[in-house]
């Protein structure tokens, strides 16, 4: 029921994640981090089980971080979603499998901004935009038709409210908020929230029949 999206312009990436911590049908919290900043220019969304996007997610980020302390310089962004990948790959293999389904966000200076799909089954693919969860099927092509290489930020935080107000209106599942956050060549930084909101649905000419009224 978790939902989160990423799209790669020109010089940055643009990801978005729901807020709702949520058990069954009931709903845990509504100001959950499901952003997990790698380095100063990666940042890994994770959704899935609760404790195991947690852990799993800090496993790589301090790992990822031991990394620098140990040589001396960061993973490129290339490099982190291969040490996930592999990571998930070998836990997958285990008893102790991790459910979770990963973007991976970064920027190198050689390679320009990078965006990454891994899914619970530990495949990889780069990809220009990507989204997980059921509110994909909803906000996929939303993404392909408005999608071109050269997005400024602007046009993609209009797509990523685009798609909110698609959740809002298809989605059984209430998710109100949205944490916005963009990697560019300056780092990580923070976006205001997308609150989820769509106009009421307008009735179409001829369709909905007046009520006949009450005799006595």
């Amino acid at each position: 029921m978790e939902y989160c999206i990423g799209i790669q312009g020109k010089d940055f990436v643009a990801v978005a994640a729901d807020t709702v911590s949520a058990h069954s049908i009931v709903v845990m919290k509504q100001d959950q981090e499901k952003m997990f900043r790698l380095s100063d220019r990666i940042l890994l969304l994770c959704t899935g089980e609760s404790g195991d996007t947690v852990q799993f997610a800090e496993y790589v980020q301090k790992n990822v971080q031991l990394y620098k302390m140990r040589n001396g310089y960061e993973l490129s962004p290339t490099a982190a979603a291969n040490f996930t990948r592999r990571n998930l790959a070998d836990y997958l293999r285990s008893r102790t499998p991790y459910h979770v389904n990963l973007l991976l966000a970064g920027y190198e200076e050689s390679e320009g901004p990078s965006l990454f799909y891994m899914d619970y089954l530990s495949s990889m693919v780069r990809v220009p935009f990507a989204a997980h969860g059921y509110g994909a099927a909803l906000t996929i092509t939303i993404l392909d038709r408005h999608y071109h290489p050269d997005l400024t930020r602007e046009e993609a935080v209009e797509i990523l409210q685009k798609c909110a107000q698609e959740m809002h209106k298809r989605f059984l599942v209430n998710l109100p908020a949205f944490t916005v956050r963009i990697v560019d060549q300056g780092g990580v930084h923070d976006l205001p929230t997308i609150r989820a909101s769509a106009a009421p649905f307008k009735e179409l000419p001829g369709v909905v029949a007046e009520l006949p009224k009450a005799t006595a």
